[in-house]
């Protein structure tokens, strides 16, 4: 990512943020991945689907934070001190999914806002501009998991109160209930793969 009239990251605590950055993205998309795996295995596929959407999506802003660095750091090694969550509950996608929520919440909250002024300080805006979006990224995740983590506590992930459309994401069979169906009737699917239509479609 080539920035044209950019001072020298060289020597600045930008530099050392972009790396814990991309440290940070890299090892969630790879947490992703095994949650991923996790729901799978528990009957889960659109949760699966969903940490899987989030670990591309943390893959690109690592490589994003990476060809910063490479501008003028290729060949080289940045050390770095931070702190990284070691979060993994095997056959526990609740608990997977509540975990991905704080850190989420941290990362757009706190971590990217505050690298975002270093950079600004530094004179770095381009690269301050680029930790506020992806903040806002991040804050998105935190929501969609935070939603999903609703509907399991409450169980409300495959019933709802009220009859409501519910998608089979297959075959695009629609049902229209309380619950979704044990087993899709048309593609013969389990009920893991038919999502609700939200309230205000």
């Amino acid at each position: 990512m080539e920035v044209v009239g950019m001072a020298s990251l060289k020597g600045s605590e930008t530099h050392k943020n972009l790396m814990r950055a991309f440290a940070g993205e890299s090892q969630a998309r790879n947490r992703y991945t095994f949650y991923a795996s996790i729901a799978k295995k528990q009957g889960y596929p659109l949760i699966e689907k969903t940490f899987t959407l989030t670990a591309n999506q943390e893959q690109m802003h690592a490589k994003i934070f990476f060809q910063y660095l490479s501008e003028e750091f290729n060949g080289e090694e940045i050390e770095i001190d931070a702190a990284y969550p070691v979060d993994i509950y095997q056959e526990n996608t609740l608990q997977n999914i509540l975990a991905s929520v704080t850190a989420e919440t941290h990362e757009h909250q706190e971590i990217y806002p505050a690298f975002a002024e270093v950079a600004k300080k530094e004179g770095f805006n381009q690269i301050a501009a680029t930790f506020n979006m992806i903040a806002k990224i991040e804050e998105t995740h935190s929501q969609r998991f935070a939603a999903i983590a609703k509907d399991m506590q409450n169980d409300t992930l495959f019933t709802k109160p009220t009859p409501v459309a519910w998608h089979c994401e297959v075959c695009g069979h629609i049902h229209y209930g309380v619950a979704a169906p044990a087993i899709c009737p048309v593609c013969k699917h389990a009920k893991g793969y038919f999502k609700a239509e939200a309230a205000n479609n």
